[in-house]
């Protein structure tokens, strides 16, 4: 009896170890034409703000300028919009990062070809387009910053000075920019607390250099990660065509040390964070298999690549399936682990999704929970039949997690979609305890424990379309789609395993021991 109660309390911990968070809301946002959400963080009332881009003139949105205008949303605890603004002139004005401030308003980048409406001071072509909001979405200042050509501001963070740091690319050799290497170079831009500027730093070499995220680290000094074709000036080394390229930078902007990682065909990071142990995550992904790749699965893959203080690899993990899977967003979370976000188009591997015709179905937002070594805890794929692409994720006050990005699907997951590409916001729970991605209902297996064959039994009506098994750490070691109501276990170790069952919009899970 004792040993079935401890059987039964290892089954109940291994199932709670791996349950999957469930969506406790959801909303699309928009109007009749297309809205793409690139940026969003859990603001100090709870609440969200989302910054993006909107040609829309209906629906939810009110005050469009022309052509496509920064849109900005404020959300409250449940995704109800408190206030939404949009702002630009009558060319194309791109919202891509979002921060709220001390003073509890919000900081925005992108990049304007606008010379009107609220766009004053443009330098020729794209120019980074800054933007401070008071708490209620007013406009306190504005800047673009650039030359006469290229200028893009991908990342913004407000500093510990109270002032704001941006990181993005220019091929511009004027105006407010100097120092440029040759062709597209990364451009990081440090501004007092009004956007006064006080350094600029031009970092490549003659080929594209494109920096995609930036974060000022413990020491005061930053780190940025983006991607480089180079392999000269300031880039030390290149594996073949574009590389991670990670930069730590002092104070004032000067290079302490520079990475490049990857293999020979394309590895494009994304995001980065500082983490606890003084180290760097980075995310983004790659079509490499050699290099500093391994267990690459085909086309793209997720990329996730922890370093230590000074930049040497600790582990790396390629996350996916064989068709693309792009990350985009990656945050440490409280428990040690990491949580990632991006899309898929992949149905195999590492990606489980349940959206309908397995024969065709488009991108979808993937979540992803590793563990502090990179081991995948959990993975969830959400959207529907068409294009779900997840830009942005936020760990929450709550312990669960906030999803941005857009969609174009309006059916499965997603509601109210306004027949274009909206804006789709999704809160996660924490997982802990959720149980709601799963049918009640249990699968019948046996034996239980078992050693060299498990049976699967389900309702006479029920047809299954997959199995999956997982072992202890979390990876898929199994996957059939044939002769689904049994298993051939004989190669597995002994020790606890998940299985999961999936029927067309449905899935069960339950635990099973081999002997």
């Amino acid at each position: 009896m004792k040993k079935t109660l401890f059987i039964l309390g290892v089954i109940l911990f291994q199932l709670n170890c791996f349950s999957q968070p469930a969506i406790q809301w959801q909303k699309t946002l928009g109007g009749s034409f297309d809205d793409f959400g690139f940026s969003i963080q859990e603001t100090a009332d709870k609440g969200y703000i989302i910054a993006g881009m909107t040609n829309s003139t209906d629906g939810d949105v009110a005050g469009n300028q022309g052509d496509y205008d920064y849109w900005i949303v404020k959300l409250n605890v449940k995704g109800t919009i408190q206030w939404q603004k949009t702002m630009g002139g009558s060319a194309e004005d791109y919202a891509f990062s979002i921060q709220q401030t001390a003073d509890g308003g919000y900081i925005i980048a992108g990049m304007t070809n606008s010379i009107d409406g609220d766009v004053t001071g443009n330098h020729g072509s794209y120019d980074c387009w800054i933007v401070k909001l008071n708490p209620t979405g007013t406009i306190q200042w504005q800047k673009t910053l650039g030359g006469s050509f290229e200028d893009v501001a991908l990342s913004i963070q407000q500093t510990r000075d109270g002032g704001y740091v941006i990181a993005g690319y220019s091929d511009s050799t004027d105006g407010d920019v100097s120092g440029n290497h040759g062709d597209y170079d990364y451009w990081i831009v440090k501004l007092n607390e009004i956007g006064k500027i006080q350094w600029q730093k031009t970092l490549g070499g003659t080929a594209g250099d494109y920096a995609f995220s930036i974060q000022q680290t413990t020491d005061g000094g930053y780190i940025l990660a983006g991607e480089t074709a180079s392999s000269d000036e300031d880039v030390s080394h290149n594996n073949g065509s574009y590389d991670f390229w990670v930069v730590k930078m002092n104070a004032t902007g000067i290079i302490q040390w520079q990475k490049t990682f990857g293999g020979s065909n394309i590895d494009e990071a994304q995001s980065i964070q500082q983490t606890a142990d003084g180290g760097y995550i980075v995310s983004g992904n790659t079509n490499s298999a050699d290099g500093d790749v391994n267990d690459y699965h085909g086309s793209f893959d997720y990329w996730i690549v922890k370093l230590n203080a000074t930049g040497a690899i600790q582990w790396q993990k390629a996350l996916g399936g064989i068709r693309d899977d792009k990350a985009t967003s990656i945050q440490q979370t409280l428990d040690g682990g990491y949580i990632v976000a991006g899309w898929t188009y992949s149905t195999d591997g590492d990606v489980i999704r349940n959206n309908g015709n397995y024969d065709y179905v488009g991108n979808d937002y993937w979540i992803v929970k590793l563990t502090e070594s990179g081991t995948i805890q959990w993975q969830k794929a959400l959207g529907g039949f068409n294009d779900d692409v997840a830009t942005s994720i936020r760990q929450t006050k709550d312990g669960g997690y906030v999803v941005a990005g857009w969609t174009y699907s309006t059916d499965t997951s997603v509601d109210e979609n306004q027949r274009s590409y909206d804006y789709w916001i999704v809160k996660l729970d924490s997982g802990s305890l959720s149980t709601s991605s799963f049918q009640q209902e249990p699968i019948v297996i046996y034996p239980n424990p078992a050693k060299s064959t498990l049976n699967i039994q389900f309702p006479d009506d029920v047809v299954i379309d997959k199995i999956i098994i997982i072992d202890p750490n979390g990876k898929i070691i199994i996957e059939q789609t044939k002769n689904t109501t049994q298993v051939n276990t004989g190669g597995l170790a002994s020790g606890m395993y998940l299985i999961q069952a999936i029927s067309g919009e449905k899935k069960w899970q339950s635990a099973f021991i081999i002997e």
